[in-house]
């Protein structure tokens, strides 16, 4: 099956991802095969659950992650149903990740286990799937390396087996982020402020309070800055086209170091920068999330109000695994560091690990 998800060619970058060739080499891969081929649109769908969704959180000023939401939303969800309507047993991806399954209390529990090749893992993307929806998926190349999967498919003859890697929005291509905001979300002039590495917004507050909840608050707060605690450097078009820790787009030149973004105060329409990979404005040591936005891939190990657990976590695709610690409270789910992370940025998404088993995500709310 093959699902066509986009119908506006005027913001993608055409020659990234052509779904027409795209769509014509599944055709082909199936013909080879000897296996029916279907194509479904699912256009409408993915815009109202997938674009509109992306269009409201850059406008509040946070960095959505279209991905995970497409795999939770549309692949494994629309794509899923719509296949199971057809008689399909299982729906078996690309993504380089596995599973297996376990038997607790005579249940059978599905595990999300990251892929062979670290350099390809994609078990981040999948970080949302239920325990049915894991149920019904295979990952058929999860064990084996991206050349070995090429030689397979350069093996069979498929017309596949040289095609460069896809990238950009899930199963749309490469975007031109700006070109595809500024559809809804107009250009703003505004004012970009440097705040100085230096500045006493950094020094440790040793009046901060040490209560449990209190420290656990204050660790993974992010700074809220005030023009008055740096300089004028120049202008941008609308503090929601940026996110924290981007580098490119500013055109601000004539600095010692790569200037990036600390963050955007989309209500005055101000975006505040640092200079330097080592800014300390760029790291945080822990993040928040909401009660309704954890999501646990393995609801048997989820944590109750007052429990703390040690997990692996990271906060993007291909970020190495950090050591965490996970309190479950009252309000939600605090994720707290080993080592300070870069880059924190709200809209995205937090999965935690044991070993290299997937077992939760969440999404950042601060």
């Amino acid at each position: 099956m093959f699902m066509k998800n986009w119908h506006d060619d005027t913001v993608t970058i055409s020659d990234e991802c052509p779904w027409l060739e795209d769509s014509y080499d599944a055709m082909m891969v199936a013909e080879s095969l000897g296996i029916p081929f279907q194509s479904i649109d699912l256009s409408k769908e993915y815009k109202e659950r997938i674009v509109d969704y992306m269009f409201k959180e850059y406008q509040q000023g946070r960095t959505p992650n279209p991905d995970i939401l497409c795999n939770r939303e549309i692949k494994f969800d629309l794509f899923l149903k719509t296949a199971l309507k057809l008689n399909a047993d299982f729906v078996a991806t690309g993504h380089y990740c596995r599973k297996d399954q376990k038997l607790i209390n005579s249940e059978p529990v599905y595990r999300l286990l990251a892929g062979v090749d670290q350099n390809k893992d994609q078990s981040y993307f999948l970080c949302q799937l239920s325990q049915y929806q894991l149920s019904k998926s295979l990952f058929p190349i999860g064990h084996l390396k991206k050349e070995e999967v090429r030689k397979i498919a350069s093996d069979q003859g498929f017309v596949t087996a040289n095609k460069k890697d896809s990238q950009g929005l899930c199963f749309i291509g490469k975007v031109k982020l700006p070109d595809f905001l500024q559809q809804q979300l107009k250009p703003k002039k505004g004012k970009v402020i440097e705040i100085d590495r230096g500045s006493s917004i950094y020094q440790p507050d040793h009046d901060a309070p040490t209560i449990y909840k209190s420290s656990l608050q204050t660790l993974i707060h992010p700074i809220h800055y005030t023009e008055n605690q740096g300089q004028l450097i120049g202008e941008h078009q609308g503090a929601h086209y940026y996110t924290v820790g981007q580098r490119k787009g500013l055109s601000i030149g004539g600095k010692k170091e790569p200037l990036f973004v600390l963050e955007t105060d989309i209500n005055k329409n101000i975006i505040y920068m640092g200079q330097g990979v080592d800014h300390p404005g760029l790291f945080r040591s822990g993040l928040f999330v909401k009660n309704n936005d954890i999501h646990w891939v393995r609801p048997d190990l989820l944590l109750e109000a007052g429990e703390k657990s040690r997990f692996l976590a990271r906060i993007r695709y291909r970020q190495p695994l950090e050591e965490a610690t996970l309190y479950r409270e009252e309000e939600g789910l605090f994720v707290v560091f080993d080592q300070p992370q870069k880059a924190i940025a709200a809209g995205q998404f937090v999965a935690w690990y044991l070993e290299d088993e997937l077992i939760g995500s969440g999404v950042i709310d601060a």
